[in-house]
């Protein structure tokens, strides 16, 4: 891929990110230089991780070398962005910033890194087991070599989608945010079957088989969700019964608002 990568921050995502190109050898662990913000954190990636990258704390005089690579993922908190001042000081226009941090713009990127191109990327936590989604939107003269660079980071991981940055608002709050609500769905129906006898185990299990059976059959029949919902609605039915109390109880709407919600929150970040 390239000769040297920096990380700063090292948490779940950078992990799920970087991991898979060390377990593919396209590059080499001596060629990951990754900063983390505590010296507790630089002795448990050193015992734990599974490859010998070079790790530093952050603010030591040893961290500075992460300025020198070309390239750096930048996957800190975005409360921490503040906290870096480094930057400034680089000079070469060839160094490309990819950024993951939620809810910040590349236009504050570009003034946070006045001296590097930077990209920003909105992946989600499924990437975490090689299924994710990200989205990428490009900062100014990026170039087919710094595309391609960016591209591969993620395609190990997810499914990489391209667009306007005006569209990551709406991506995050649909694919971030989105798996938190799935998870409360889940834990309602099961729930529900917890009402009605059911344990609760055995419940979440029948929850989430169903889920991953309608999404399969959805997508393998190319049948709407609206034709789904026919096929299994009958006139007096149990299903009509169920479907009423989700329009009484305004449900759908309150799902719409979630996403919008999600959507405009990121957007106060930026």
């Amino acid at each position: 891929m390239t000769d040297k990568i920096a990380i700063i921050g090292f948490g779940n995502i950078a992990n799920a990110i970087i991991t898979p190109l060390l377990d593919k050898k396209l590059i080499h662990p001596e060629n990951i230089f990754c900063v983390v913000n505590s010296g507790k954190s630089v002795e448990n990636i050193k015992k734990n991780y599974p490859y010998n990258i070079n790790v530093y704390k952050s603010g030591s005089k040893e961290s500075k070398i992460i300025w020198g690579c070309q390239y750096k993922l930048l996957s800190i908190k975005p409360q921490q962005l503040n906290d870096i001042n480094e930057a400034q000081h680089i000079k070469n226009k060839d160094n490309l910033i990819v950024s993951i941090l939620a809810g910040v713009s590349i236009n504050r990127l570009n003034k946070k890194f006045p001296n590097h191109k930077c990209v920003r990327v909105v992946p989600n936590i499924p990437i975490t087991i090689g299924k994710g989604l990200s989205g990428i939107a490009w900062g100014e003269e990026i170039t087919k070599d710094q595309k391609q660079f960016t591209k591969k980071l993620f395609e190990n991981t997810s499914k990489v989608y391209e667009f306007p940055e005006d569209y990551l608002d709406i991506f995050l709050a649909l694919t971030s945010s989105g798996p938190a609500i799935i998870a409360l769905i889940i834990e309602a129906l099961s729930d529900g079957g917890l009402g009605g006898g059911l344990p609760k185990i055995l419940s979440e299990e029948l929850v989430m088989e169903m889920i991953l059976g309608t999404i399969s059959l959805i997508k393998e029949k190319k049948i709407t969700t609206a034709e789904l919902k026919n096929l299994v609605t009958s006139p007096g039915g149990t299903t009509i019964s169920a479907l009423r109390v989700l329009e009484e109880k305004s449900v759908r709407s309150a799902l719409i608002e979630s996403i919008i919600s999600a959507s405009n929150r990121s957007k106060e970040f930026c």
